[in-house]
């Protein structure tokens, strides 16, 4: 057990907050940090995000633009065809029923909208659909528009960049000592990829993971160092919602105070980048949802997700608001 001195003493590579973040060692060292000490990671989390990002934070809606019927078999999906899960499935929706949802999630809040697909690698006439969205939803909203829509090749990620999106969203999910034991039709090294694939082709890179699909501490210090070898904008952290019928239908959840934790460490480990705090908070996190923000995180995905309900939208910009924060 680590001692709360021995935190706020624990080297960050330069004088004072203002830093490049924890080294490895002093990372492994702080994941270790019991309950009673976790308080104290939470206030130095804090004082990053309030050094690197003010009180400014940003909000991101998605739309589940096609549902189902992926081949990956990724142990926490509910939309993998190796698990009957109930999920709804159907094809790529038409741009015009995109556009739609873009429109209502800018006039309930939001700055950023996120293009979403299920399955490894979309088609050329997916594609086509995705880009004449991105190209109207521009004309009529002043969102910054992502996708995450599967593995990439350089002229995707290039016609992506030509149509007018910023940032290309592709989760590493968990650690790669990790990954084999949940997901095993493709490999890491493919989704690292597609992350270089789309920093080459000028977009941001947006990729994060999911916290309690049963990866260690020592694991999630190791995916953080990964998003920060990659140099990552924006990191999004999930926490798993069980869904029956998939393989993690029995993986107890985590608590307010560990999911707490675990956003605090990413930010004490990537004190500039942008912390997004997405899918499964409401079952982590709980009454505590308002506390994500002294965590680390700067940025909240509102509205629904995938395949769960989210909050009502009203209520999120209410917790926002009432945090004396700034939605830019």
């Amino acid at each position: 057990m680590i001692k709360t001195n021995d935190i706020k003493n624990i080297e960050i590579n330069s004088p004072g907050l203002h830093t490049k973040g924890l080294s490895y060692a002093a990372a492994r060292i702080v994941a270790q940090a019991s309950d009673n000490e976790t308080p104290e990671l939470i206030t130095r989390a804090n004082d990053l995000r309030l050094h690197f990002k003010k009180n400014n934070i940003f909000t991101c809606g998605i739309i589940n633009a096609k549902s189902g019927f992926c081949s990956q078999d990724c142990a926490f999906c509910a939309q993998s065809v190796h698990y009957q899960t109930g999920a709804e499935t159907y094809p790529l929706i038409n741009e015009t029923q995109i556009i739609e949802k873009a429109i209502v999630l800018s006039d309930a809040g939001a700055t950023r909208f996120s293009i979403v697909t299920s399955g490894f690698m979309l088609n050329h006439q997916e594609m086509d659909t995705i880009c004449k969205a991105v190209t109207a939803i521009h004309e009529k909203t002043d969102l910054i528009i992502c996708t995450s829509i599967g593995t990439l090749t350089p002229s995707m990620a290039k016609r992506l960049k030509q149509s007018g999106v910023t940032n290309c969203h592709h989760n590493l999910e968990t650690a790669r000592s990790f990954f084999n034991t949940i997901c095993t039709t493709h490999d890491y090294n493919d989704d690292i990829e597609t992350i270089k694939i789309a920093r080459s082709a000028g977009l941001k890179i947006c990729s994060g993971g999911i916290m309690g699909l049963g990866e260690n501490w020592e694991q999630r210090v190791e995916l953080a160092f990964t998003l920060k070898a990659l140099d990552v904008d924006s990191i999004p952290i999930n926490f798993l919602n069980p869904i029956p019928g998939t393989a993690l239908e029995k993986q107890p959840l985590l608590s307010p105070l560990e999911s707490l934790k675990c956003i605090a460490l990413f930010r004490l480990i990537n004190p500039d980048k942008d912390i997004v705090i997405c899918g499964g908070r409401e079952t982590a996190l709980r009454d505590d949802q308002p506390r994500l923000f002294s965590a680390g995180a700067n940025g909240l995905m509102i509205g629904n997700y995938l395949t769960t309900l989210g909050r009502q939208m009203e209520t999120d910009m209410e917790m926002i608001r009432n945090s004396g924060l700034t939605v830019v």
